[in-house]
């Protein structure tokens, strides 16, 4: 079993990969085979909306996207980690997710999801919700913990004295490692995952 952590800021070592580090500790504890995956500095273009994605089975701007839609067979779990701006996840971060999801979306069924958010006072909440909007359109299953899964600080030094935030870390690492396990269970007793209608239904309000 392997999950796999997006770092969504710019800052290596920051605040948000201290968060994220506190997890990736967590499940190897657990046995559960990890890899972080920084985001960086580098500008990500956002979705065109040309759906060219429904024909190439892959995003038509060829970057990291693609490199990391074609290895989602590899990976049980998806934890993505944002700083907050502007009480929202960073905007690169989102553009990311924006064309994973859209082009590979259907790759994401069944893995184990959780969102995790680092801020230095407020709009934690906001950002986190934006987060788990990823997997709920996706047939994820969205791992949570003690209490909403966010760090405080304004450096990773400061993140490290949160407490509270790193205990809600470590908790949620448990909770993905357990949920991992469960799944991976079930289909050595034959238990089937679920089965979809194949085509999806889209009702547009405005006729």
């Amino acid at each position: 079993m392997k999950a796999l952590l997006i770092c969504g800021s710019p800052n290596e070592k920051g605040c948000t990969y201290t968060a994220l580090a506190e997890i990736e500790k967590t499940l190897c504890k657990n046995g559960i085979e990890t890899e972080i995956y920084q985001i960086g500095k580098k500008p990500i273009s956002g979705c065109m909306a040309c759906k060219a994605c429904y024909k190439l089975g892959k995003c038509a701007i060829n970057d990291n996207v693609n490199a990391i839609a074609a290895r989602l067979d590899e990976f049980d779990a998806i934890v993505i980690g944002s700083p907050v701006y502007y009480a929202a996840a960073n905007g690169t971060l989102t553009a990311f997710l924006d064309r994973l999801f859209y082009s590979a979306g259907r790759k994401m069924a069944g893995k184990v999801g959780a969102a995790i958010v680092s801020c230095r006072r407020g709009g934690a909440s906001a950002a986190f919700d934006q987060l788990n909007k990823y997997f709920g359109i996706s047939n994820m299953v969205v791992a949570t913990s003690q209490y909403w899964n966010q760090v405080h600080g304004n450096t990773a030094e400061e993140v490290v004295q949160d407490g509270e935030g790193m205990q809600t870390m470590r908790s949620l690492g448990e909770n993905i490692a357990w949920l991992l396990r469960l799944i991976e269970c079930g289909k050595q007793n034959g238990i089937e995952p679920p089965k979809y209608d194949e085509a999806k239904i889209r009702t547009n309000f405005i006729r």
